[in-house]
């Protein structure tokens, strides 16, 4: 049993005096091809009135989500960031995030806002 409390955040109480958590679940998607993924480009407004482009729907790592974002955010010469399994690009780029994500191989397409 791991003597970090940190490690054990989310249990609450067990009865079980032979229970044992598992602090090394590697719960990470495989990230699938790009042709496979089906992925939403939303315009959400933040806080203050402005605007922001958010992908949505990718399946797959973190680490794969998050170098997707930082090329998008560099494509479009603006910040942003990636989170709960998002892409937040700040601005409406969604036309050319579409462009950028059909030409890598991705399918997408507009989606509310």
């Amino acid at each position: 049993m791991a003597s970090d409390w940190k490690d054990r955040l989310g249990v609450v109480f067990s009865t079980n005096p032979n229970f044992e958590y598992d602090t090394d679940g590697d719960n990470e998607v495989a990230s699938l091809e790009p042709s496979k993924q089906n992925l939403k480009i939303w315009l959400d407004r933040l806080k203050g009135g402005r605007v922001a482009t958010v992908v949505r729907g990718f399946v797959g790592s973190n680490e794969d989500l998050a170098t997707l974002g930082k090329e998008l955010k560099k494509s479009c010469g603006v910040g942003g960031t990636t989170k709960d399994g998002e892409i937040i690009i700040q601005g409406d780029h969604r036309d050319r995030v579409l462009e950028l994500l059909q030409k890598a191989g991705y399918k997408c397409k507009r989606a509310g806002g």
